[in-house]
């Protein structure tokens, strides 16, 4: 009994060391980068989505820092 207790301890370890450091927690697109799709979907609604390009690429900028590809 004690070795089958051993080994799902070595399962576990194994398994959390094969996740890279640093990596970052996995987030919904629709909760990631909250400040900038504000900004943007504020923009859109009062300028049109042709005037807000700007806002637009720096929310898809935040949205691959957090590890989306967009």
């Amino acid at each position: 009994m004690g070795n089958a207790s051993a080994k799902g301890v070595e399962v576990k370890a194994v398994e959390a060391a094969a996740k890279p450091e640093g990596e970052k927690p996995k987030l919904k697109p629709c909760c990631a980068c909250p400040e900038t799709k504000r900004a943007r979907d504020a923009c859109i609604i009062e300028n049109g989505e042709e005037n807000c390009g700007p806002l637009i690429e720096e929310h898809k900028a935040c949205m691959r820092k957090m590890g989306f590809n967009i």
